[in-house]
């Protein structure tokens, strides 16, 4: 989820800027619900039309606006830059999933929380950025829409008990087209559709979209909400990573120092120990 997830700050910034973020966020919406809605014809699942109010909060909170924001920040912010801010949505989710009584909130996972931040920090070595009033708007974007998935997290664990993944995924998808259509439909004059956009936004909506929603709406049905949002502290080494293949972008000595306290950061928060079984399995002194 990390991989994919992380790919889709470099799609943005390359698709953005073309598109404009109205068509961008319609398109990449619209190729997600296609995709899910043949997954479930091939499935046979039905759709969940009595949950109808339900998938609209949860479209808007998951998909619309969190969509829309980074397409409108991609424009001003690096994808690195974007792809740091979303790791706060770690941070509101453990806050949201405390809250809402879906998970108990101790100090090691704040501990984690913290770690995991200082080794994005540590991960991306961002150049100067001016800070003017349009850059500053895109940050603060940036944390909204990382708060929009953080806090809805625990709503969306509790929407599994109620209906299949895939019926969540595809229902989300079509709230969200139906909030977004009027918008891009006005502004679809403005969008330029060149070969690279058209490309970044199809991999956007068939792949970090469509496919990867359902994943992560199955992860969710099993494990904590705060495990199932932890992979946002992977994020920027993903999406540093495939600068570094596709875009040539330098790697730093931050990366590994950085990345070994990420994975630290996840144990934390997720209460994951790989040596867990091997200790409880060894004799006694």
């Amino acid at each position: 989820m990390s991989a994919l997830w992380g790919s889709s700050f470099l799609f943005l910034r390359i698709a953005s800027p073309a598109l404009t973020p109205l068509p961008l966020a319609g398109i990449r919406v619209a190729l997600a619900m296609v995709t899910l809605v043949i997954i479930m014809r091939a499935m046979r699942q039905a759709w969940p039309w009595r949950h109808w109010r339900e998938l609209l909060v949860l479209g808007a909170l998951t998909v619309t606006v969190p969509f829309l924001l980074y397409a409108w920040a991609s424009i001003y912010l690096p994808a690195g830059y974007s792809a740091l801010l979303n790791t706060t949505a770690v941070l509101f989710g453990t806050l949201a999933a405390a809250w809402l009584k879906e998970d108990t909130l101790t100090p090691h996972k704040l501990v984690g929380c913290a770690l995991g931040f200082v080794g994005v920090g540590l991960i991306v070595q961002l150049g100067p950025v001016q800070l003017d009033g349009p850059t500053i708007v895109a940050v603060l974007a940036c944390i909204l829409a990382s708060a929009c998935y953080g806090c809805s997290t625990p709503l969306m664990k509790r929407a599994t008990t109620r209906m299949e993944p895939l019926a969540i995924a595809a229902g989300i998808h079509a709230a969200a087209i139906l909030i977004l259509a009027p918008g891009a439909v006005w502004a679809w004059p403005k969008a330029t559709f060149t070969a690279p956009a058209l490309l970044a936004v199809g991999v956007l909506g068939l792949i970090t979209s469509g496919l990867a929603y359902w994943v992560h709406l199955r992860i969710i049905r099993h494990v904590s909400p705060v495990a199932a949002i932890s992979p946002a502290f992977m994020i920027p080494i993903f999406g540093v990573t495939w600068g570094h293949l596709f875009l040539g972008e330098e790697l730093s000595s931050g990366l590994f120092i950085g990345g070994a306290l990420v994975l630290v950061a996840t144990g934390l928060v997720t209460g994951f120990n790989p040596f867990k079984r091997w200790l409880a399995a060894s004799p006694a002194p």
